[in-house]
């Protein structure tokens, strides 16, 4: 796919247009919205799949730093401890992983790398599909113990990690069932905890890419990293106070069965494209 091409003020609206309503849709069900951005960045704003995941992960740095900024003052954080040990183990693998994720991603070529992001994208849409029908909370089935906890933490973190670098995502959709189902917490707690985890991942993976120069060229930050993340910031506001009249279990089916089709006929359409111009 040839790299963006029309720079112009368009651009800039048409981001800002998109991020606000994925931005709402995913405050409704405690996402930031990521990875329905990386279709539209490889999409309608037409960057290539080597610049549209730093860009999305930078606007997702945007994304997590409101998010924190706003739970801080509605959750009390007291309220983390009793997830203190899977948090930090979580965070040690996803860091380890986002610092090679990155270096894994520039490596691969443009249509590996659009496979990989397709193979993603249906995986994550399948997720939100089936977590749909799953409880909101649960036991938790790791064990109690410190070792089980740290153990598993690392594990879960390190593929976490890797999605979130190789898609430019928070990976709260990985995140949070993972923090409810293995370790047992409420869905409100995760929510918040998952922001704390993916803060440290996405600065190591924007650092990552930044010194590999995905970041060199300011026009993509200023006319749509910029539009896309005060759009997000705008929308998971209206989201947050929008929860509680849609059930985040429908939201969960429709929006798993939007992202799957919109991955498909994103990135299948562009691996034609360049086979027919090859």
């Amino acid at each position: 796919m040839a790299a963006a091409d029309s720079r112009t003020p368009q651009r800039s609206a048409l981001a800002f247009a998109f991020a606000v309503p994925i931005a709402i849709l995913g405050g409704l069900i405690g996402l930031g919205g990521a990875e329905f951005r990386l279709p539209v960045l490889a999409g309608p704003l037409r960057y290539s799949a080597k610049q549209a995941v730093p860009l999305n992960l930078a606007v997702s740095l945007i994304t997590v730093v409101a998010s924190l900024l706003i739970r801080a003052n509605t959750l009390p954080l007291g309220s983390l401890s009793p997830l203190i040990v899977p948090m930090l183990a979580l965070i040690g693998g996803a860091v380890f992983a986002a610092f090679f994720g990155a270096t894994l991603g520039s490596h691969l070529s443009e249509r590996r790398l659009e496979q990989t992001i397709l193979a993603l994208l249906l995986a994550i849409g399948t997720a939100l599909i089936v977590e749909a029908f799953l409880p909101q909370q649960g036991p938790g089935f790791i064990p109690p113990e410190v070792i089980w906890q740290l153990a598993a933490g690392i594990v879960f973190g390190l593929a976490i990690g890797l999605v979130s670098s190789l898609l430019g995502v928070a990976g709260g959709e990985l995140i949070i069932p993972t923090l409810i189902f293995a370790f047992g917490a409420d869905v409100k707690v995760a929510g918040t905890a998952s922001l704390f985890i993916s803060l440290p991942t996405i600065l190591v993976g924007v650092g990552r890419y930044a010194r590999r120069g995905a970041f060199a060229d300011r026009a993509p930050l200023r006319e749509t990293v910029a539009p896309m993340g005060a759009g997000s910031v705008i929308g998971a506001l209206i989201g947050g106070l929008l929860v509680g009249f849609v059930p985040s279990s429908v939201l969960k089916f429709v929006l798993g069965i939007i992202l799957i089709v919109s991955a498909l006929r994103i990135f299948r359409k562009t691996q034609a494209h360049q086979t027919s111009t090859a």
